[in-house]
């Protein structure tokens, strides 16, 4: 199973503000040391992780019992059904009490928003083209688990690294003003970027 592909969009996940490193920012800002921000690198990471290990999970469940047709075709449907639900939703993100959190609370809330996102459902075409590069046999439990697991190692080490280098360099050199003059809508390519994964999802071969 290649690890470059989950690696590219766990960076593309750190530098996504709305995925954590902005709430990693906040207490360093608010306490004027950059050990909060560090601090709260952590937890993000583990929410984030627990929620791409419930989809891949899931994933390597289902392919032991389901032919490959079925687990490709199911896969695309689900991330298409997926991208409806981000544009109906426009946007809207999940309501946090605000951005004073703890380790847990932090926890809970990236898990949240990283399900909101579907960021374990865009690895799941990884999946479904490493099964299909073995004959779409998924049926050896240990095979898929060890599958599963380097992607979420290797997607949640790339977040991890990125977001934490993005959040530094904000608080101690850009400061979160910069945001005002230079924020992109990750939303928007997000949405994108699951459509275009339903629809390599049912070529793969």
């Amino acid at each position: 199973m290649s690890w470059t592909v989950p690696a590219l969009l766990g960076a593309y996940h750190g530098l996504n503000p709305g995925m954590g490193w902005l709430f990693a920012v906040a207490p360093g800002v608010q306490h004027h040391r950059a050990s909060r921000v560090v601090g709260a690198l952590p937890p993000i990471a583990l929410g984030h992780a627990a929620s791409v290990a419930l989809a891949v999970g899931a994933f390597v469940a289902g392919g032991v019992y389901l032919p490959m047709n079925a687990l490709r075709i199911g896969t695309a449907a689900l991330l298409f059904a997926f991208g409806v639900w981000l544009v109906a939703r426009r946007g809207k993100h999940p309501r946090w009490v605000g951005m004073r959190l703890g380790f847990r609370d932090l926890t809970m809330w990236s898990f949240v928003m990283s399900t909101a996102h579907g960021a374990g459902l865009m690895l799941l075409p990884v999946l479904v083209g490493g099964a299909a590069a073995h004959g779409g046999e998924m049926h050896h439990t240990r095979s898929a688990l060890d599958g599963g697991a380097v992607v979420l190692v290797a997607h949640t080490a790339a977040m991890f690294i990125v977001m934490g280098a993005v959040a530094l360099v904000v608080y101690r050199v850009l400061g979160v003003e910069f945001l005002r003059k230079a924020w992109i809508n990750f939303d928007v390519v997000w949405t994108a970027a699951i459509f275009m994964a339903a629809a390599s999802t049912l070529v793969v071969s």
